[in-house]
């Protein structure tokens, strides 16, 4: 069983910068796709990005292209999510996201989940 611990988020202006980390409590960990997903009052989970084991490769949604990069350490069983240019419909809470699939643009290909952080962008 994955365990998954947020941290970071909070509250910033629009075009400001905030990052979200998560933290994994499994070695096993570096084998998992990682990821973050997002869910606004009212709307449904959506993905946000996501990173590859075995190459670090990523994948964004087109709305955050550019301004949110993901990272991962598999040193330390750790994934970040840096955003920059936050903008309104940023806001959200924010889901790292564990999944022995690829892609994980799904939720239904998520195995395990964060309890979440919420980010909020005043305008």
């Amino acid at each position: 069983q994955v365990q998954l611990v947020e941290s970071g988020g909070g509250l910033v202006q629009a075009g400001g910068s905030l990052s979200v980390s998560c933290a994994a409590s499994e070695r096993t960990f570096t084998t998992y796709t990682m990821g973050w997903f997002r869910q606004a009052p009212g709307k449904a989970r959506e993905f946000v990005a996501h990173i590859r084991w075995s190459d670090a490769y990523t994948n964004y949604r087109d709305s955050v292209k550019g301004r949110f990069t993901i990272s991962r350490d598999n040193a330390k069983n750790t994934v970040a999510l840096q955003m920059n240019s936050l903008k309104p419909e940023d806001t959200a809470v924010y889901y790292c996201a564990a999944s022995t699939r690829w892609p994980m643009i799904f939720v239904s290909r998520v195995d395990y989940w964060g309890q979440g952080t919420q980010v909020t962008v005043s305008s």
